[in-house]
């Protein structure tokens, strides 16, 4: 009798190491371009209101910073997705990194060219001459394609431009050290006005506007996590939930923006400026599905093309977007 009772608190004590074994929640690493904000709202609103655990992930997000390259993060085995640029995606993967857009969040760009009405800069021609801040790590990409289209010399000059490596921060534009510096209408263009610059006092060039805009925050992995049809599956809960996540975040950017806050352990954020800069940052998503417009793809390919005697990518890239994953949605 006793030798039956062992044996049958041995099987259910097996049951139970199978059933938790079978629940185990598949991990997955997300890194992200920038520090913890409003601008990866969506993947921390899915956190937190259990669309992952929905989808059986367990997710961890690490934020970024002005010394970490997504793609080397990536290549180097330290995240199974990134967050990137599309212009640096593509410049990494021809100079080696085999990355592949997977999905893509944000439909627009909020990247601008913030410039004082004082310098006498109105439209992009007047930049000639002038000193503009801009952010490197991957962000100077669409910059340089911009100025190669206007026939401007970004190594200074009267027939040029001279470009002052910007911090990611506003200074350079409050200290009169350069004409105009680089914005996106989700951040640094508020910390302008915050600062006591009022809006009628600037002049804004959107990337937009100027037909060189290219796509922004999208979802790359390495080539070969597509060829694992489980890493394929696991990467397709992980779009879904996420954009379960900027769904919401739409819906309730106040929440999102305190859920942003708790995950800030800088405390460096503050609540007024996160609850508009989810305001900002759900109007670039602007309902998406996650599924990468291909024709807004061209377009970002040969903006990049289009460089003159310093082209961002020297021909047209293959393999670099797939629909294995979106096709699953």
């Amino acid at each position: 009798m006793k030798a039956l009772k062992s044996l049958a608190l041995a099987t259910v004590l097996g049951a139970g190491l199978c059933a938790s074994a079978a629940q185990a929640a598949d991990e997955l690493t997300l890194q992200l371009k920038w520090v913890t904000q409003g601008q990866f709202a969506g993947y921390y609103v899915a956190k937190d209101k259990g669309f992952y655990d929905e989808e059986n992930l367990d997710v961890t997000i690490k934020p970024g910073g002005p010394d970490i390259a997504p793609p080397q993060v990536i290549a180097g085995g330290g995240a199974d997705v990134i967050i990137d640029w599309m212009p640096s995606a593509l410049a990494s993967r021809e100079k080696g990194v085999p990355l592949v857009n997977i999905a893509q969040p944000f439909k627009k760009s909020g990247m601008m060219l913030t410039c004082r009405k004082e310098t006498g800069i109105a439209i992009p021609p007047d930049l000639k001459g002038k000193t503009l801040g801009v952010w490197f790590f991957g962000n100077e990409y669409p910059f340089l394609s911009w100025m190669s289209q206007l026939g401007l010399s970004t190594d200074g000059g009267d027939n040029g431009v001279t470009v002052l490596k910007q911090g990611f921060n506003v200074d350079p534009l409050l200290q009169k050290q350069a004409d105009c510096i680089s914005t996106m209408t989700y951040n640094e263009y508020w910390q302008v006005i915050d600062a006591g610059i009022p809006e009628d006092e600037l002049v804004v060039f959107k990337y937009e506007d100027q037909g060189v805009a290219t796509l922004e925050d999208g979802l790359y992995v390495l080539e070969d996590s597509l060829k694992d049809d489980a890493m394929v599956d696991k990467l397709a809960r992980f779009v879904r939930a996420s954009m379960k996540g900027w769904a919401y975040a739409a819906e309730n950017p106040e929440e999102a923006a305190d859920i942003v806050l708790e995950n800030d352990a800088t405390g460096a954020q503050t609540e007024k400026h996160q609850i508009r800069m989810v305001g900002e940052i759900v109007k670039l998503v602007d309902g998406s599905d996650g599924k990468l417009d291909m024709k807004a793809y061209d377009r970002t390919v040969q903006s990049l093309l289009k460089g003159g005697s310093t082209p961002v990518i020297t021909k047209l890239p293959e393999g670099a977007t797939s629909t294995a994953i979106t096709d699953k949605l």
